[in-house]
């Protein structure tokens, strides 16, 4: 499983114009599986960014996390993090997880952040979405299961 995590002041995601998931203050989560993954790396991820200290304190240090500042997590589907850009010109998505696995999985995730008391919104598994966000700092980091 792997995540493109970006720290953000907002975000949202829109399907045919119409927003249908919106935060403060948080993460937003690209979230990409392969064939592998099981529910134990959706876990290990959740408890990774539950966690992860990325938001500043006083002292301007990234001290807090998400739980910490009581922010949100937008997570949105990405079959293209598992896109191999090394052959030809265009990208093979031989490594993402079926449609299926993939979908399940990302539920779960999102269920167990919710279990993590975390506010946590979604895109629509398999949709075409528009992403928007107000990056903060900006902080970007990839995070993965294995």
């Amino acid at each position: 499983m792997r995540a493109v995590i970006q720290r953000v002041k907002s975000g949202s995601v829109s399907v045919d114009k119409e927003v249908i998931s919106c935060i403060g203050p948080g993460l937003l989560v690209f979230l990409g599986i392969t064939h592998s993954d099981e529910p134990s790396d959706a876990e290990f991820l959740v408890d990774k960014l539950a966690s992860l200290r990325i938001f500043e304190d006083n002292d301007a240090k990234m001290n807090r996390s998400v739980m910490d500042i009581s922010g949100e997590i937008l997570v949105v589907s990405q079959f293209t993090l598992y896109g191999d850009c090394r052959k030809g010109r265009r990208p093979s998505f031989i490594d993402a997880a079926p449609p299926q696995q993939a979908e399940t999985l990302y539920e779960y995730f999102t269920e167990q952040m919710r279990q993590k008391g975390i506010p946590t919104k979604s895109g629509r598994f398999r949709t075409m979405m528009d992403v928007s966000l107000v990056n903060d700092g900006p902080v970007t980091l990839i995070l993965e299961s294995k």
